[in-house]
């Protein structure tokens, strides 16, 4: 019987791989998607280190320049009032024009940090428990604000501020008893906001602070009657030291559509 003839094991020649990890750690972007997909942050998914900004960092994207008389009206508002009440439809550029103020005072040095706050109202649907710390909680509800400060003074520099507390992100659960100075303070999407958590929040402003309150009384996501942005702009309106700013579907800045719906919807 002929004698059965083995390879030895020293000519098989390892081959190597190729497959790159999905998230190689913190700060890293995804490969698969052009680096705008969301990366692990402690464990967790954060928008922050999602944006891809290592590949274009700068200080600004452009100037900020009204798009409307509107618009106008509430840029200087904004910075002729410490409390401005921004309302109107989906895409009129409350948010934006909000922390574009918001980073302008900072760069500027009227300020020394940034408040953020955003209720954790999810959109007609229930997303259950998160993981992840307090920051990491909160991320999906902030991604609108996360992704105005990331596109004006770009993603490492929110980071570090994030880091050093010169951004902070408060939620407005643990508002109560604070009070705020030399900060500029933008409350979104208050049309979730009962009336008494406006109150709470209206009160905490302190000395050398501003606060933007923005909102659509129309697309809340609490149950009828609970939503008390309306009613609190309708008293503030009588404060001559109160600007109130409404805005209209004219003054839509994303797709034309969106005006047309906003009329039929």
């Amino acid at each position: 019987m002929a004698k059965r003839s083995t390879r030895s094991l020293h000519s098989v020649q390892p081959t190597s791989s190729t497959i790159e990890p999905l998230f190689a750690g913190r700060g890293d972007h995804a490969r698969s998607n052009g680096g705008r997909g969301g990366i692990t942050h402690a464990g967790g998914w954060h928008p922050v280190f999602a944006d891809g900004d290592d590949e274009r960092e700068q200080s600004y994207v452009r100037k900020v320049r009204p798009q409307s008389e509107n618009q106008r009206a509430l840029m200087h508002a904004i910075e002729h009032n410490n409390l401005t009440v921004a309302l109107g439809p989906a895409g009129t550029g409350k948010t934006y024009l909000a922390v574009t103020a918001a980073v302008e005072a900072l760069e500027a040095g009227k300020i020394d940090r940034i408040v953020l706050s955003r209720p954790a109202v999810e959109a007609g649907e229930t997303l259950g428990f998160l993981p992840g710390d307090m920051h990491e909680k909160l991320a999906p509800y902030l991604r609108p604000l996360y992704d105005a400060l990331n596109e004006r003074i770009g993603g490492k520099r929110v980071r570090q501020y994030i880091a050093d507390g010169t951004i902070e992100i408060a939620p407005i659960a643990y508002m109560r008893g604070r009070t705020l100075n030399n900060a500029f303070v933008v409350i979104d999407e208050a049309q979730n906001c009962t009336y008494g958590q406006i109150k709470m929040l209206l009160t905490r402003l302190g000395w050398h602070s501003t606060m933007v309150l923005t909102g659509d009384p129309d697309q809340s996501d609490l149950l009828n009657g609970l939503s008390g942005l309306a009613d609190i702009a309708s008293r503030l309106e009588k404060l001559e030291t109160v600007a109130v700013v409404r805005l209209t579907e004219s003054d839509i800045v994303r797709h034309p559509l969106v005006a047309e719906m906003l009329t039929v919807l």
